[in-house]
């Protein structure tokens, strides 16, 4: 009588990190559980983690989006951040979030049945129609004693987290099979690599005209908010170092923080 296979091991108490081979120029580990990657891209990034640096984690209990809002992390999902080491003005930093949703919005659109094509939301936001599939966080060195940049990438493959404040959505929502974590790792690693390279050889230019194709329309009414102030208008244009230009009858406004709904 053949013995059944045995049960897998609870992957969450599997003991350290996995490598996880990567397109040039990241090398990645995949962790069962962790707090945050990006908080521990950071620390690494800290103590002198080369650049293209990556960090999976196939569960998060301390996931966080832009502004300090928490991001939810169940098991299916892709967390992931990258370590970048580029010497640049801060003021060119904000660029490689664009490098990143484009490269989260290339990764859903592989994926999507039908391809109902992703959309971007100023200034890194992915939808699929109204709704949130992708999100960016991109923090940097302070100190610039040697400068890095962590970008933290959340994607929501398998599931919709419950309870948001807003409309969200998931590749196997949106009635597609959803890539295991892995999978989608290695497709956002190269689809990024490749916009960075771009990004490398030819400036922002490039990356905005390509943002610009999936962004809103312009005449597209929006909402700003940056603390207590609410501004609203239509979406104008996307400037050349990244503000968004918003019309309002008090004339154009040059966004370069805040919500937008």
């Amino acid at each position: 009588m053949r013995r059944p296979p045995p049960t897998p091991p609870d992957r969450e108490h599997e003991a350290g990190p996995r490598p996880h081979r990567l397109p040039r120029p990241f090398v990645g580990t995949i962790h069962d559980v962790l707090p945050s990657t990006s908080d521990t891209a950071k620390a690494l990034a800290a103590g002198g983690a080369a650049h293209g640096t990556t960090v999976c984690a196939l569960r998060q209990t301390a996931g966080r989006g832009r502004l300090g809002r928490s991001w939810t992390s169940p098991p299916g999902n892709l967390h992931a951040s990258f370590v970048l080491r580029y010497d640049v003005a801060p003021a060119r930093q904000a660029e490689l979030g664009f490098a990143a949703a484009l490269a989260a919005a290339d990764l859903v659109d592989h994926h999507l049945a039908g391809g109902a094509g992703a959309r971007l939301k100023w200034p890194n936001d992915v939808l699929v129609g109204e709704a949130k599939i992708a999100g960016i966080l991109l923090e940097a060195d302070a100190a610039q004693a040697a400068p890095w940049l962590v970008l933290g990438i959340g994607v929501n493959l398998r599931h919709v987290p419950p309870d948001l404040p807003y409309a969200a959505a998931s590749v196997a929502s949106l009635g597609a099979v959803p890539p295991e974590p892995e999978a989608a790792l290695h497709q956002l690693a190269a689809a990024l690599g490749t916009w960075l390279a771009v990004w490398e050889s030819e400036g922002f230019a490039p990356l905005r005209a390509a943002w610009l194709r999936r962004g809103p329309a312009p005449g597209t009414p929006l909402r700003i908010t940056r603390g207590d102030t609410t501004r609203h208008g239509e979406f104008l244009d996307l400037a050349a170092d990244g503000a968004l230009m918003l019309w309002t009858p008090d004339g154009t406004l040059r966004i370069t923080t805040g919500m937008v709904s």
